[in-house]
């Protein structure tokens, strides 16, 4: 008898254990997505930041080594999310961000000396090694090493490298960031999950430094050869989408 009521008791038990265990996981993915995505765009930003040093034509060596990029990448995230590259144990992060976070750091690095050559050279003012060059490259990197899914994405209209054109569910999901009623400050992401799979987007707004590329006048050739989209400073550019498993 005592074993007959203890049977039922215990099978409560362990599915309420269970229910929380699984909700934890996920939300551990939805903070290490974020995560992951913010240093993505931390990395397009130091880009962006030294931009005129890299397409300066009259300087050959510019002193941009992927060690001085990572040290502005360290600086530049813990900015934005108060969590410091070099002490991932010490702060509240995830056990799977703390693996993966180094992982992404290296991929950005290699992708920085990967370009030396191109950023070093004389003579010539665009170098072609954009936010978005970087971003492309990191990404695949990254995911070639680990397995996640990590890429920057955008719909047709703003497509520039079919690499990064968005799936099913990343179209869905610009369609409601570019809404004008969507928070556009701070790291606001969006996440689901989407059959054993948590998904993350961190929206990419058009910024000043955009404008050159992006901006007005719509159709006329920019300097890298694209057609520009006729954007406007806090339009959506596109998003850095993450997808790993939620357990």
């Amino acid at each position: 008898m005592i074993r007959r009521r203890l049977l039922p008791a215990l099978g409560v038990l362990l599915i309420s254990m269970v229910g929380p265990l699984s909700v934890f996981a996920a939300d551990d993915a939805v903070e290490t997505g974020r995560l992951l995505a913010i240093l993505l765009d931390a990395g397009r930003g130091a880009i962006a930041a030294n931009q005129p040093l890299i397409n300066d034509a009259t300087k050959g060596d510019k002193g941009f080594t992927p060690d001085v990029f990572a040290q502005q990448l360290t600086e530049k995230f813990k900015g934005r999310t108060g969590v410091d590259l070099g002490n991932l144990k010490g702060g509240n992060v995830p056990e799977r961000a703390q693996k993966l976070l180094p992982e992404l750091v290296a991929a950005a690095k290699q992708t920085v000396a990967d370009n030396q050559a191109t950023i070093n050279k004389s003579g010539v003012g665009y170098k072609g090694f954009t936010p978005a060059h970087f971003g492309t490259q990191a990404a695949a990197g990254f995911s070639a090493k680990t397995g996640i899914y990590l890429k920057q994405t955008t719909t047709d209209g703003l497509l520039r490298n079919p690499k990064n054109k968005a799936d099913e569910f990343e179209a869905a999901m610009m369609k409601k960031l570019s809404d004008p009623g969507h928070p556009r400050q701070g790291d606001k992401i969006m996440n689901e999950t989407v059959g054993g799979d948590v998904r993350v987007m961190l929206p990419l707004y058009y910024g000043k430094g955009c404008m050159g590329c992006h901006g007005e006048p719509k159709g006329e050739t920019d300097v890298s050869g694209y057609k520009k989209e006729g954007a406007k400073e806090g339009d959506l550019g596109g998003a850095v989408s993450v997808k790993l498993p939620a357990k």
